[in-house]
């Protein structure tokens, strides 16, 4: 059944695949967020009447996501850790990825992507952190679970 009303952040996740299997969860993540955006060439013409006029543009995403390090907790063949993260991005891998509930009849936002950026922080007496980020490419679908 679909999620009604507010429901809690934790129910969204990001999930990643690298050769066409099943999509896993990237690890212990505690925040996730999506941005589309579609960019807006102008097309104002002396006919537009002082008011600007733009056409629709390319459409593009991105997906961020943070989390907590855990290094004992490997991916075979699926991302789990922080680790499989960075070694996607310095090995260019394309991924499948998806940022959605798990709840039937809720939607789902998937396409291919690449890693942009994978960063870990670690503050003295505090857990390690990690933060990534994720561009897609190509078509962007939504569907639902």
């Amino acid at each position: 059944m679909a999620t009604s009303g507010v429901f809690n952040g934790t129910d969204l996740i990001v999930k990643l695949d690298t050769n066409g299997g099943t999509l896993a969860k990237v690890g212990h993540t505690t925040s996730c967020s999506i941005s589309l955006s579609n960019d807006l060439p102008e097309a104002t013409t002396k006919d537009s009447g002082g008011f600007q006029e733009v056409i629709a543009g390319v459409i593009s995403g991105e997906i961020s996501f943070d989390g907590l390090v855990v290094y004992d907790e490997a991916g075979t063949p699926t991302p789990k850790n922080a680790i499989d993260l960075a070694d996607f991005l310095l090995a260019r891998t394309k991924l499948d990825v998806s940022f959605g509930t798990e709840e039937t009849g809720d939607s789902v936002y998937s396409a291919d992507a690449f890693l942009s950026s994978v960063e870990i922080s670690a503050e003295m007496e505090s857990p390690v952190s990690y933060s990534g980020s994720l561009t897609l490419t190509g078509a962007i679908t939504k569907s639902t679970n």
